[in-house]
């Protein structure tokens, strides 16, 4: 089956609102002039997402790079997943190394993020990818694996359908350094081929699998004809009106 392209900007740790109503302007401005084929959408800060849901386009996803799977609590300094409704979220970043890596995010947390936001009726982008030394390790399918298993646990086929799965190779994100397209592939390819072991066929041949690392407007083309690479989750590529942009066209 065909799969539509979907891209996602990943703002991380940065703009504020002064700089995030400039891009938008800018953006705003460059949409009128092409037709966008694939889904599209940015994934902003918390206090950016207010500025999004005033600014958007119809067709603008817009992301949270992170939720709470409680509703609601004691949990200073979270934002729950019905906060972020009312700022017409509609995807979450879950799992991104970086999460992982400074923050002690893990599997099981992961998984409960999983379980609420499909309840809420949010996509959640799932992120994976092995470290440098697991990949000189030749441990890339086995960490992967283990990531997405443990994450999905006890999800129900019919929401794995509508899940985003990003495969970034930790060694590959803000170094310069990227997967070839086919080495991207052959990683995608076997995550689609796990979701069939996981689930059946049919739920794999429906998620979409971006890769994300070093993704730039002069590669994601090569990228993205590969035939198991559905799009991209990209950082600093997507912090220019421009440069964002031109990864749509």
């Amino acid at each position: 089956m065909e799969r539509k392209k979907i891209i996602i900007g990943n703002w991380k740790m940065y703009k504020n609102i002064e700089e995030t109503q400039f891009f938008l302007n800018e953006f705003n401005k460059l949409l009128k002039t092409k037709t966008i084929k694939y889904d599209y959408g940015i994934a902003a800060s918390f206090t950016n997402l207010p500025l999004l849901k005033m600014n958007k386009t119809s067709a603008l996803i817009i992301a949270a790079q992170n939720c709470h799977y409680e509703t609601e609590g004691a949990y200073t300094g979270e934002i729950s997943i019905k906060m972020l409704k009312d700022m017409m979220v509609s995807h979450v970043i879950i799992g991104h190394s970086e999460r992982r890596m400074y923050f002690n995010e893990v599997d099981e947390t992961i998984n409960k993020k999983l379980h609420s936001l499909f309840n809420a009726n949010i996509i959640p982008i799932l992120c994976c990818g092995e470290t440098l030394n697991q990949y000189e390790n030749k441990k890339t399918n086995e960490v992967i694996k283990n990531q997405i298993k443990l994450a999905l646990k006890n999800i129900k086929a019919e929401n794995i359908a509508k899940l985003v799965i990003a495969y970034e190779p930790i060694w590959a994100i803000g170094t310069g350094k990227i997967a070839t397209a086919q080495q991207a592939q052959t990683v995608c390819k076997m995550i689609r081929e796990f979701i069939s072991e996981l689930y059946n066929k049919n739920v794999a041949e429906q998620v979409r699998i971006q890769y994300g690392g070093s993704v730039k407007p002069d590669n994601i083309k090569l990228i993205l004809s590969e035939p198991d690479i559905d799009g991209a989750l990209v950082g600093g590529a997507s912090l220019v009106p421009q440069s964002f942009f031109d990864l749509l066209i």
